[in-house]
């Protein structure tokens, strides 16, 4: 008898670790174009396609969920989602969530302002009494978080953020560089809104994983692939598909800084 129990126990054990490889990890990542969106329903951008290719190198299925960043969160606090694409490392999220050493990119937040009414702006001080847009759920760094200087004003999309500039109902608006240019692009305003030179501060963003059985392993094999992937001719390309005119200068330079 000990022995048939001894088998039935090994045989259930199989049977739970054959469910678990099949089981699709659910990764959420907020709409974020270039690096993440939807066009016709199919996922697409440079993190997402980067994410997949690493993924699939790795024989790991995924389900994506595309939501609002605040329940993209909401869904990691509550167990609801297994990972996230395109996240911040923050000592506070450390506790959990687990990240590989290697970032998938690289933001750098920049202000945007509609050409009819131009600011000069060298430093946080010099946006003293104006409000700024914001998204929701973001960070943009300690400094300009922490600032009592100027308003934050806070909008549901990029899109939203973009037409309040340019009907006066903020005063610049904040956003990734690759980003916000990609979005004039979309919406038909280059030559209304352009970035300023002022550089707010600049953030590795991650796919960070739950923490959990085997999640390390996950978020060390991914690193791993991912840094090899970066050394490839197709993560070259991939970047120069995305490059907008005012970032494909730019994509020599983040292939060799993800090489090292």
């Amino acid at each position: 008898m000990p022995a048939f129990l001894s088998l039935l126990t090994a045989l259930f054990l199989t049977c739970l670790s054959l469910c678990a490889q099949a089981e699709k990890l659910r990764i959420v990542t907020d709409f974020w174009a270039p690096y993440a969106y939807q066009q016709n329903g199919q996922g697409m951008g440079i993190d997402y396609e980067v994410a997949v290719q690493v993924f699939e190198r790795l024989g790991v299925d995924i389900q994506w969920q595309f939501l609002p960043w605040k329940r993209c969160l909401a869904m990691l606090d509550q167990g609801e989602a297994d990972g996230v694409l395109d996240i911040f490392r923050t000592g506070e999220r450390e506790s959990t969530l687990l990240y590989p050493d290697e970032p998938l990119s690289e933001v750098q937040f920049v202000l945007f302002q509609a050409n009819t009414r131009p600011h000069t702006s060298k430093d946080l001080d010099d946006l003293q009494g104006l409000t700024i847009g914001t998204s929701a759920g973001y960070f943009y760094g300690d400094a300009f978080m922490q600032a009592s200087a100027f308003r934050r004003e806070a909008a549901s999309s990029q899109e939203a953020n973009f037409g309040k500039l340019i009907r006066n109902r903020v005063d610049l608006i904040i956003t990734d560089i690759r980003v916000g240019n990609f979005t004039l692009q979309a919406m038909g305003l280059e030559g209304q809104v352009s970035a300023l030179p002022l550089v707010i501060s600049r953030q590795p963003q991650y796919l960070a994983v739950r923490r959990g059985a085997g999640m390390d392993q996950l978020a060390l094999r991914f690193s791993i692939e991912l840094r090899r992937f970066k050394r490839e001719p197709a993560y070259t390309q991939l970047l120069a598909r995305y490059a907008t005119p005012s970032t494909a200068g730019k994509t020599v330079e983040q292939q060799e800084r993800g090489a090292l």
